[in-house]
């Protein structure tokens, strides 16, 4: 098969940093090209039209068009005019976009069937963290997902949200975000620093960072030698305006706790695996998501983990089997479930084997690639 994906990010140092939706598409392209397959990743958004390779996959790049008033609309049909070419030279079979801001909502290929894939809409995100959204950016979305040829979403939850906050009714087949366990594997007898709590990703508000360092003071105070240590980029708060989430943070632990605290800042994706393997429990205290690659990403390393119980979590994490599930804002709750972790030698290593069993079994990445390419065939086939 021949498959096309469109994508305002993808990880990649030409293309620039990206997010969990760049990331789960290079996953599931770079498995989908191993299993024979062609793939053609298309990121709008670049600082210029480039095409290169990353391994098998053929990636373009497409300098959006900046006309005042016509940006949006030009920028779509040159994306479709793109799509049409490589259809018309045989090679994609099918596109799958995602469900952000809408970018397919004036696309119509002429044969192209374009699936749309749930990573999460502004919509979306807008209403779990309970802030008004754009108009324009609904409006796209909803038209996006009304002409689309097929629906796929990464978690049944997203699904049910989705159609609501669109008052729509459409059919989405959930097939989950998938991780390479090769490259997220703990290696044997690798020394983990037994104190150590790891958040890693994006510092901000709807990731529940302003609630964990409420749970961490909790934890300090009853174990004080246990570090806190959090990767991720800084980012504005949007509903103070505060220039730093990190800084607001800071006000909020205790002065003896914020000293237990280190604030890696930003890594390279690659070096990501070496903090995941030092740390005893990763935690994800988050408010807002479709279904977290960076949670498959710790399971699949042996870790146990301590994330958030709201909508997605039980389909990714079994509570009390393979890591342990909390409300962000029950600071109690939460920090007793990562001081059992911290406390239990026997109970954290059989959280940890469970985690792992659980992402071979429902989430390794070749799994979840032959679950999308059936879908595709079924799309083209229809």
């Amino acid at each position: 098969m021949k498959i096309g994906f469109l994508t305002p990010e993808y990880p990649h140092e030409r293309t620039g940093n990206s997010g969990g939706i760049g990331t789960s598409i290079k996953n599931l392209a770079h498995a989908i090209t191993a299993l024979g397959h062609e793939v053609v990743v298309l990121v709008y958004e670049q600082k210029e039209d480039a095409v290169f390779f990353d391994n098998k996959v053929e990636v373009h790049q497409i300098k959006n068009i900046k006309i005042k008033g016509l940006s949006w609309f030009l920028t779509r049909k040159k994306i479709e005019k793109i799509i049409n070419s490589l259809y018309l030279n045989n090679k994609i079979e099918i596109v799958e976009a995602n469900d952000w801001t809408g970018i397919t909502s004036f696309i119509k290929p002429k044969k192209c069937p374009i699936i749309i894939k749930l990573h999460g809409s502004d919509t979306y995100f807008c209403h779990l963290d309970k802030r008004p959204v754009k108009w324009i950016n609904k409006f796209h979305e909803k038209r996006a997902l009304k002409k689309a040829d097929g629906h796929v979403s990464v978690s049944a939850y997203t699904a049910k949200m989705t159609n609501e906050v669109f008052n729509q009714n459409h059919n989405f087949t959930i097939i989950p975000n998938g991780v390479d366990m090769f490259l997220f594997q703990n290696e044997e007898n690798k020394s983990i620093d037994v104190t150590t709590i790891l958040y890693f990703g994006t510092l901000i508000r709807k990731k529940g960072l302003l609630e964990l360092p409420l749970a961490f003071n909790i934890i300090h105070q009853k174990n004080p030698n246990t570090e806190l240590v959090l990767v991720g980029k800084d980012n504005f708060d949007i509903i103070s305006g505060n220039s730093s989430t990190w800084k607001m943070m800071q006000e909020l632990f205790t002065p003896s706790a914020l000293k237990k605290v280190n604030y890696i800042g930003p890594v390279a994706y690659s070096e990501v695996k070496k903090y995941i393997e030092k740390a005893t429990v990763c935690v994800f205290p988050t408010f807002a998501e479709a279904l977290p690659v960076s949670w498959l990403e710790a399971m699949a390393m042996e870790k146990a983990i301590v994330a958030s119980n709201i909508g997605w979590g039980n389909e990714i994490v079994e509570d009390g089997i393979s890591g342990f599930l909390a409300h962000p804002t029950n600071h109690q709750e939460y920090a007793d479930k990562i001081l059992q972790l911290l406390n239990d030698d026997t109970l954290r290593v059989t959280i940890e084997k469970n985690a792992k069993n659980r992402i071979l079994s429902h989430f390794e990445i070749n799994f979840v690639a032959n679950q999308n390419l059936d879908f595709y065939k079924k799309i083209i086939g229809n």
